[in-house]
């Protein structure tokens, strides 16, 4: 079994890349992390609405999807997680949690990721809070693409999902 581990906040084309690794090598879980995580601008979506994006992208392809509570100790990470995901060959391309999961017996399948720092989910949120205030959904589409599944695009657009960011950010002190 395949594994692929992320917060998925929201899920984006980094993520899809290692998703496509793992699906082309065989079956697979992905695990939702920070799964009870209470909603703020590092964690603007919930698990559900994460596992909703993931399954719009997915669009009727086949993996498992499981939710992990996160429990803030990294060397005990992996056992806790393993009672959610299972066995198996996580496929990564993140260099600590490759380390954590080599450090306890698993498997990783590294996979290189060009442009990594691109898809940094708080470079994507920050993108999608400034979208929050345009009310052009074809503008939003354009540049959510950049870094964003088209599945996931259209799920944010139809569930209203980028206006919380600018509701949640009314209140933080702005630059400028």
């Amino acid at each position: 079994m395949n594994i692929v581990l992320g917060r998925f906040q929201p899920f984006h084309r980094g993520h899809e890349h290692l998703v496509e690794v793992a699906l082309g090598k065989g079956p697979t879980i992905i695990a939702i992390g920070s799964s009870e995580a209470e909603l703020s601008m590092n964690n603007p979506w919930d698990a559900d609405e994460r596992e909703g994006m993931i399954r719009a992208w997915l669009d009727g392809r086949e993996a498992k999807i499981v939710q992990i509570p996160d429990i803030n100790d990294p060397p005990n990470w992996v056992e806790h997680a393993t009672k959610f995901h299972g066995e198996g060959v996580l496929v990564t391309s993140d260099e600590s949690t490759k380390e954590l999961y080599e450090e306890s017996g698993f498997t990783v399948d590294w996979v290189d990721l060009s442009n990594r720092e691109s898809f940094e989910g708080w470079r994507v949120r920050a993108t999608l809070k400034m979208l929050s205030t345009v009310y052009e959904t074809d503008a939003q589409k354009t540049v959510m693409l950049a870094s964003i599944p088209s599945g996931v695009v259209d799920w944010l657009i139809e569930n209203d999902a980028l206006y919380r960011l600018y509701s949640m950010s009314r209140d933080l002190e702005h630059v400028g």
